[in-house]
């Protein structure tokens, strides 16, 4: 990205967003950038592209739908963040012999895993965890039956919860409701939101490991993470993928990560004596005109993240 000019990256981005179906014009010449306005379906917004000596920024601000910014964003960001990722391919450490499904994997023996839970869950908060695994601990991981989260019953996720906090070094950030509605109102992009967890838990695990590597699943450019770094996470290597599950660090770190966001919602189902189902579903939308039956329509951001639409399927009497 950074070897690109304000005029190539311009090109890029108008090829890669024209494919998707938008219009891209009104292109003018700006301080130090480009600016543009694009328009798709019924929405639209002006997009910048600056340059400087650090490299290319690029700046959505300007598109005031939120949605519509997170869909353009969430194009521009996942098709950069190959782009940047496949810049580490050449500068690994030599694999672990886990097994021959992650030997393919070439990834680092010693490195940071990265996973969130709750994203797309309605109710609840989202919780970031980090693990830290070694030529050791991520045979014992394997061995235990340690994979993807997603692939295991809640039952199953609290006991290998146990044997990871048991064995390696791990960090867990919980963003309550609140909290996160507070950060969604003030970032408005929910990449950047899970970057700066993701940094949170990459900073606090440097406090106990020395580590040059982390991985996590590809949600966006590494750069954002990067940017919300401090001076010691700085210095780590980061790299982004899809499936990154498959590496025993991730997946450790997804069970860690969906554990504790099961205990929090079990914590609010007793606070509030409700079921509050997982995921965004029409029961999930039954929940919360329930719960704002009882609670008022204002205690829905004590549960909740209130960005989603299933908000405004609240009808209140």
């Amino acid at each position: 990205m950074n070897k690109m000019d304000k005029y190539e990256c311009f090109d890029n981005i108008k090829k890669l967003l024209e494919s998707r179906g938008c219009q891209i014009d009104n292109k003018k010449e700006i301080n130090y950038g480009i600016q543009f306005k694009i328009t798709w379906q019924q929405h639209n917004g002006v997009y910048r592209i600056y340059q400087s000596k650090k490299g290319i920024r690029l700046d959505s601000s300007q598109i005031k739908d939120d949605q519509f910014r997170n869909y353009i964003d969430n194009i521009i960001e996942n098709a950069l963040c190959q782009l940047s990722t496949a810049q580490y391919n050449d500068e690994k450490e030599q694999s672990v012999n886990y097994s021959d499904k992650n030997n393919k994997l070439n990834d680092p023996q010693r490195i940071i895993g990265i996973d969130e839970s709750g994203k797309g869950d309605y109710f609840g908060p989202l919780v970031i965890a980090g693990v830290y695994t070694d030529e050791n601990t991520g045979k014992i991981l394997m061995e235990a039956g340690v994979t993807d989260s997603k692939k295991l019953q809640d039952k199953r996720i609290g006991e290998l919860a146990k044997i990871i906090k048991n064995i390696c070094p791990f960090d867990i950030v919980v963003i309550s409701n609140e909290k996160y509605n507070q950060l969604y109102d003030s970032i408005k992009n929910l990449n950047k939101l899970l970057a700066w967890g993701h940094a949170r838990v990459i900073e606090n695990l440097l406090e106990q490991v020395n580590c040059k590597y982390a991985l996590s699943d590809q949600f966006g450019r590494p750069e954002l993470i990067k940017e919300a770094l401090m001076s010691k996470g700085r210095k780590i290597q980061l790299m982004q993928r899809t499936k990154a599950e498959e590496n025993i660090a991730v997946a450790a770190a997804s069970i860690l990560a969906r554990n504790a966001f099961i205990e929090k919602i079990k914590d609010l189902e007793s606070q509030y004596q409700l079921e509050l189902p997982k995921g965004a579903s029409t029961q999930v939308v039954a929940a919360a005109n329930i719960f704002a039956q009882q609670y008022g329509l204002d205690a829905i951001k004590k549960v909740a993240k209130v960005h989603f639409k299933i908000t405004n399927q609240i009808n209140l009497p």
